[in-house]
């Protein structure tokens, strides 16, 4: 029996990560932070191993975590999940997408705990923008060029682990939805009150991935793709936001919703301002400069040839099946 280590398993995608490897019947440790919620952790055979990434020697800290915490002979694979999205400052992205994946790096070289694979959880928006004219789908072979924050921490961290001679995995994944979500929850909640906001006049073709094909794909991965391999993973089939909010509202039973469409340079201005009140408050905003550069991307389409070649990645859930798994869980839980 394989054990796998989920770090950062208390977000989003961590919980559906951790419920899949148990699914499997792998051996599962769910790594954390003291304060993490546990919300979605609750299963009783789940072990459970505390990190604290901001110690004042982290590295150490991290390796007495990860000793304490090991089973007999280590952990098989890691699966790597610790991000942060929005932050303040260039540095926040940094220190939490970098800096603390380069310490856990060395935690493990100090406990001697490196496992045989290990599976990042990267991003799409490594890539930067794609072609506006012609749409070509984003390939790995092509260099990237990350045009925000957020996406240059994540190739900072791609480079890190090739760097310190990880036996890695690094998904780029597109924009995860499901269950549990938040970001995608906001477009559904407007969408239920009667609207729709998008913006820019040039058609965006938008890609997506439902929880738990992520899920299922790291481990199709862990079990067969070779080390030292990047792939892009999402559903291969683009959607328009008006495509989206059809499939919203036909599952939500909305008959009326009203399109608004901003310019960019409005979005820009939006943006610019929603950062200042932000940063005036001390907590990172929604929307804010790197956001508006995600948004004002319009072409999305990406490329899992080489994933299906090499571990038969084959998403199951479409953006219909998945709108509406999404709304009956939002529904049941009370969020819409």
């Amino acid at each position: 029996m394989e054990k796998v280590l989920v770090v950062g398993a208390g977000g989003f995608a961590g919980g559906f990560i951790v419920e899949e490897a148990l699914r499997r019947g792998y051996e599962v440790w769910a790594g954390i932070r003291e304060s993490t919620s546990r919300k979605y952790l609750t299963d009783e055979r789940i072990h459970f191993a505390i990190f604290d990434f901001d110690a004042e020697s982290p590295v150490e800290a991290l390796a007495a975590s990860l000793r304490d915490s090991a089973p007999e002979g280590g952990w098989d694979w890691i699966v790597y999940n610790l991000g942060a999205t929005k932050c303040l400052r260039f540095s926040d992205f940094s220190r939490i997408n970098c800096d603390y994946l380069r310490h856990f790096i060395g935690g493990l070289k100090l406990a001697g705990l490196m496992p045989r694979k290990f599976l990042y959880i990267s991003s799409l928006s490594a890539m930067g923008p794609g072609a506006k004219r012609s749409y070509e789908p984003f390939t790995e072979g092509m260099v990237p060029q990350p045009n925000t924050r957020y996406g240059t921490s994540k190739l900072k961290a791609e480079m890190e682990l090739q760097m310190q001679g990880v036996p890695y995995i690094i998904f780029r994944a597109t924009g995860l939805y499901g269950p549990r979500d938040h970001d995608y929850f906001l477009m559904f909640e407007s969408i239920c009150k009667g609207f729709d906001f998008s913006v820019g006049f040039r058609r965006q073709q938008l890609t997506f991935l439902y929880i738990t094909d992520l899920a299922e794909a790291i481990f199709d991965a862990l079990e067969k793709a070779p080390t030292g391999e990047v792939y892009n993973v999402a559903h291969p089939q683009p959607y328009t936001q008006s495509e989206f909010r059809r499939l919203a509202m036909a599952e939500m039973g909305k008959r009326l919703v009203v399109p608004l469409r901003v310019p960019l340079w409005g979005l820009k201005c939006v943006c610019s301002v929603a950062e200042k009140i932000g940063a005036a408050k001390g907590k990172p905003s929604t929307l804010n400069s790197d956001k508006y550069n995600i948004l004002a991307q319009r072409n999305w389409n990406v490329s899992v040839e080489k994933a299906a070649a090499h571990f038969g990645f084959a998403p199951r859930v479409d953006l219909r099946e998945g709108i509406r798994l999404s709304v009956e869980w939002y529904k049941k839980e009370g969020w819409l």
